[in-house]
């Protein structure tokens, strides 16, 4: 119980939730959540009536038919109106994605071991009626087919993860929302309308444009309804309503959803509503996860600063209004296939919000709002929204000071993503330096710049880094499957130095990398051709200027990355041969080779795992003898995938190429299930090191030395985020003098260090292990999974047990 009771004694420094914001989260956390049939029904009924029209005008008509018919409701303690689904926290059914694991886990929804959703029987008999229309029809059925059968391969077999890819929505972007709230829709409207009409349809290249500039119009404008359908429904709840406060609200939310998100807003409650109103519609157009707010503290703060100026508004009403539009952003639900979600585990959807950081003209960014997003999150103390902080080094003692309090209070934020490292990596590759300088945070710890970057500046497939070198020791050959996957440079048993099984792993990772690009292709060519997004696509710089979507090459940026997945077991693995094998000769290359096909059994098979574990150097301790074996390694595949482009290339964006990314979520799990037993002692069905931390319980020396070691990481090449979890006790940060240190330390590490990221889990090990034991007791604990938070009792067992094995480290 004692993360829990230092949480609620934290939570005075930021102050309380206002009453009616209370209830409103205490409904909600007690909403069970359920799959929600009705967008999978009006989704099926608008594509069979639009069968014979072009793909993206399909995608409008149907997301107009969803905004006009879906149901609505306004919850009786909110200001700010708009739900994604029948009831709150329940997810709805995209069935143009894929309906196959959706019909085959249908009555297992409630079984599950984490990420439970309840279905009626009702909503069953619905979705299997609708789903013989979807047959070969959906996203998955596009994907899968387009994949040569040597790539596939690598998909079914496990080594290189993609069904997110081509069950989901893209996402991983922010919309240009500073754009729509200064300017409403209907500037995005005249400019459609002129760009459409300026076309020269005798030239057949612009049909496609033409067919794009409708479906914008379409989309606009059902969005414009659904605001409107909101403003009846508001003035006629008005008009029974006999409190005379609550029927004022009313009336004004009627009067704001009449307006936004079609003309600018002018007040901090119409950017707030219209803001909402457009990320809302966004996640009903796609289920696409990582959909994000962008630098909030910047494009909300004239509003803000506006209002307090002219009295219309004080501190505390702004701040209940933040903490209402956390709350609706904690209604978005997603459910994912079994498999899918144990890569994301905690249904997370990472809409993350980003604050402090510099402005372009290179000046402390942080401004009052900073500090009341700050603030509202910490009242609200829920997994979403996912709160970053841009770290620089002009960043106040004052800010850092407020931003340790909100991390005190143990639930994973804020994360703090460094401008040190990010803008000059950005600046390398090509992005301008005003844009650099106004980048965010998107969904974990991935980083682009908002409403000028196209989708997946990280999220493409993950690639199992430690299975690619058990497939390289044997030969090119999966160990677990026997299936050959290409050729390798020979067995391990047969290796008679180290520089042999690098050139082994040379030569099967960049295999591996180029078999994950085609993968990539495939997933990409799927999505453009099957589920474009509309508005997402409307709302991003420069899609309506070039008749593009974003699939399409819309947008000013596209750069990528996929996921490397168990960084710190490969550095580990290779330091373990490279000394007890060749350098210390302890065993011969055969010895250790038999004991991890036999998972360490035996007496020989432990003598061998305790040498491996307690023999040689591990990653974390700041010991350049594994670093720099795990750099040399990384560079390996970071040299691969910079050859490679993405479908967008030379179609219009700047970049088209990809980088490296750590941000593996929690599918450190999943692949450690399907992992045989690695050189680095870790046995078979382990989880694998998450994101770049240290593998569990191996970093000795305390977390500057963690800190050294992931600085040796080529952190300027590896873009797509360089993710690492650190976990203290509450009972550390209790005391002044360590928050103290820890303000140091992250500063060394961002300033000296270039480190790119760093989060903190403030929870003891005693307190996970009760929560398990007791979850009745704990249902507001939240925990740091990986770039995201999420509740602890809602994981499944082999993510708590991951969670609860990480090192504690002391300041």
């Amino acid at each position: 119980m004692g993360n829990v009771k230092e949480l609620k004694k934290n939570t005075n420094h930021f102050g309380e939730l206002t009453e009616r914001m209370h209830n409103f989260r205490e409904k909600l956390l007690n909403a069970k959540p359920r799959v929600c049939v009705e967008r999978a029904k009006l989704t099926t009924e608008s594509y069979r009536e639009h069968a014979d029209k072009p793909m993206i005008l399909r995608r409008a008509l149907c997301l107009e038919n969803i905004l006009k018919n879906m149901s609505i409701f306004i919850e009786p303690e909110t200001l700010i109106a708009g739900n994604q689904a029948s009831s709150n926290r329940s997810a709805p059914i995209f069935p143009e994605y894929a309906m196959d694991w959706v019909i085959d886990e249908l009555d297992e929804f409630e079984k599950r071991d984490g990420d439970i959703f309840y279905i009626t029987e009702e909503s069953k008999k619905t979705l299997r009626e609708i789903a013989p229309f979807w047959h070969h029809k959906t996203l998955k059925d596009r994907g899968l087919a387009g994949m040569p059968a040597e790539s596939k391969l690598f998909y079914d077999l496990g080594i290189i993860k993609a069904e997110g890819n081509i069950t989901s929505g893209d996402a991983h972007l922010a919309v240009n929302y500073e754009k729509v709230l200064k300017l409403g829709l209907i500037n995005y409207r005249e400019r459609t309308e002129k760009k459409l009409k300026e076309l020269d349809l005798t030239d057949y290249r612009n049909l496609n444009k033409s067919y794009f500039y409708r479906a914008i119009l379409i989309v606009l404008d059902a969005v414009a309804a659904f605001a409107k359908r909101y403003s009846d429904l508001a003035s006629e709840s008005a008009e029974r309503e006999s409190d005379s406060s609550r029927k004022a609200e009313l009336l004004e939310m009627s009067r704001i959803l009449n307006k936004v998100p079609y003309y600018p807003a002018e007040s901090f409650k119409e950017a707030l509503q219209s803001l909402w109103m457009i990320h809302l519609i966004l996640q009903i157009e796609s289920n696409g996860h990582s959909l994000s707010y962008g630098r909030m503290d910047q494009y909300l703060y004239p509003f803000y600063k506006r209002d307090l100026e002219f009295g219309k508004i004080t501190e505390a009403a702004a701040t209940e209004l933040l903490t209402n539009l956390w709350l609706k952003t904690f209604t978005i639900n997603k459910i994912r296939s079994w498999s899918h979600t144990r890569f994301s585990a905690g249904s997370p959807l990472y809409q993350n919000v980003t604050v402090g950081g510099q402005t372009v003209d290179k000046k402390d960014a942080v401004n009052p709002l900073s500090y009341l997003i700050l603030k509202s999150v910490a009242q609200t103390k829920l997994p979403q929204p996912n709160l970053t902080v841009r770290y620089h080094r002009g960043l106040s003692d004052d800010f850092m000071k407020e931003c340790i309090e909100v991390v005190r209070l143990g639930f994973g934020m804020p994360a703090f993503n460094s401008d040190e490292a990010i803008i000059p990596s950005f600046i390398e590759k090509g992005v301008t330096e005003e844009d650099a300088y106004n980048y965010s945070a998107i969904g974990c710890v991935e980083v682009a710049v908002p409403g000028k970057w196209g989708y997946r500046c990280t999220g493409m497939s993950f690639l199992n880094f430690p299975k690619s070198l058990l497939i390289a020791l044997n030969n090119g050959v999966d160990p677990e499957s026997g299936t050959k996957l290409c050729e390798g440079v020979g067995h391990f048993r047969n290796m008679t130095s180290f520089d042999e099984v690098m050139k082994a792993w040379d030569k099967i990772i960049r295999e591996f990398t180029r078999h994950s690009v085609i993968i990539d292709n495939c997933a990409d060519t799927a999505i453009e051709e099957v589920t474009a997004d509309v508005l997402c696509s409307a709302l991003t710089d420069d899609c309506i200027e070039r008749g593009l979507n974003l699939k399409e090459g819309g947008a000013v940026y596209d750069f990528i990355s996929d996921l490397q997945v168990g960084i710190a077991n490969l550095g580990d693995s290779l330091a373990s041969i490279k000394k007890c094998v060749f350098e210390d000769k302890k065993f011969t290359p055969e010895q250790l080779w038999n004991a991890l096909t036999n998972n360490f059994q035996g007496e020989e098979g432990k003598r061998i795992q305790d040498i491996l574990i307690n023999d040689a150097p591990k990653y974390g301790n700041d010991e350049d003898y594994v670093d720099l074996l795990l750099r040399k390694a990384y560079d390996i595949y970071i040299d691969e995938i910079s050859k490679y482009k993405n479908t967008r290339f030379g179609r219009g964006p700047i970049g088209g190429v990809y980088y490296a990314g750590t941000s593996s979520i929690s599918a450190n799990v999943p692949q450690g299930a399907g992992t045989l037993a690695t050189p680095d002692g870790r046995k078979a069905g382990e989880p694998l090191a998450e994101g770049c931390s240290p593998s569990h319980g191996m970093d000795q020396n305390g977390p500057t030395a963690v800190f050294k070691s992931v600085s040796k990481l080529p952190t300027h090449e590896i873009t797509g985020g360089v993710l690492l979890n650190q976990k203290v006790t509450p009972q550390i940060l209790s005391k002044e003098e360590n928050r103290q240190k820890l303000i140091l330390l992250i500063r060394t590490f961002f300033n000296r260090l270039e480190g790119f990221h760093v989060q903190y889990n403030v929870v003891s090990k005693d307190t996970l292990i009760d929560a398990q034991n007791h979850p009745e007791e704990y249902r507001d604990l939240i925990v740091r999974v990986a770039g995201y938070s999420a509740f602890f009792n809602v994981l499944s067992k082999q993510t708590q047990d991951d969670i609860i094995e990480r090192t504690e480290q002391a300041l």
